[in-house]
């Protein structure tokens, strides 16, 4: 059934949205590990779910801030030598203004706590 306001404006049938998949944790947590582990490249995995890249973005941003919340406080890894430079990348986009303090206090009081040799 279409209503009458669409049958006299078909530009507003043409632009309805085709309603966006539903994918689990676990759907979301192997495309994005797929991109950061470089095993596929974004436009691959953007093309097999059908979604566009800021759905994939979004994803991203909250596994790297659902990780940085995670693992705070446990590890500190000072200049990130661990990650891929993907990671990396990301990272020093979305936390360095807010981490930066952090981790010059940190090296300042490990610096101080340091026995002298």
């Amino acid at each position: 059934m279409t209503s009458k306001k669409e049958e006299t404006n078909p530009a507003a049938a043409r632009k309805r949205r085709t309603p966006t998949p539903n994918f689990s944790a676990s759907q979301k947590v192997q495309a994005v590990l797929a991109v950061w582990t470089e095993r596929a490249k974004p436009a691959e995995v953007i093309r097999e779910l059908k979604i566009n890249w800021m759905v994939l973005q979004h994803w991203q941003q909250r596994a790297m801030e659902g990780m940085l919340q995670a693992l705070e406080g446990r590890v500190k890894l000072a200049d990130g030598t661990a990650l891929n430079p993907r990671l990396q990348a990301l990272l020093s986009k979305q936390e360095a203004p807010r981490l930066l303090p952090r981790l010059r206090q940190v090296q300042q009081t490990s610096r101080e706590s340091a026995p002298e040799s």
